[in-house]
């Protein structure tokens, strides 16, 4: 099982970034998946989810509004769609999978971790 995200990089605030994660050796349909967060100094956040088949979403408040997660299965790939973004943003961001069928709001529920990708805010 392996999870491979890309998209990071800087970006002025009001900027957008789309982030990817990308799953090998096993069929990501199967998986809930998550995009966390992690900033200096702080402790890793779970920022939005889907569930397997994609027809539901959850978002921690900070980002409603601004960000979108999405899934094409047929790409074994989920999508985090980043926009409007605020120099709060800044963090290296994860994405993670789990075995269960609905959204995943608790950390204990992901098992398979990608290596995570950098994606800062500032002017």
């Amino acid at each position: 099982v392996q999870l491979v995200e890309s998209g990071g990089g800087w970006v002025q605030p009001g900027g957008s970034l789309r982030l990817s994660c990308a799953a090998s050796m096993f069929t990501f349909s199967n998986y809930a998946v998550g995009w966390f967060r992690r900033a200096p100094g702080k402790e890793r956040m779970l920022v939005a989810a889907i569930s397997r088949s994609g027809s539901s979403t959850y978002y921690t408040d900070s980002v409603k509004g601004r960000f979108t997660i999405s899934r094409d299965n047929t790409q074994n790939t989920v999508y985090l769609q980043m926009n409007s973004l605020k120099p709060e943003d800044t963090a290296t961001y994860y994405c993670a999978a789990s075995g269960r069928y609905a959204v995943q709001t608790t950390t204990g529920s992901y098992g398979y971790w990608g290596q995570g990708t950098q994606v800062t805010v500032s002017s």
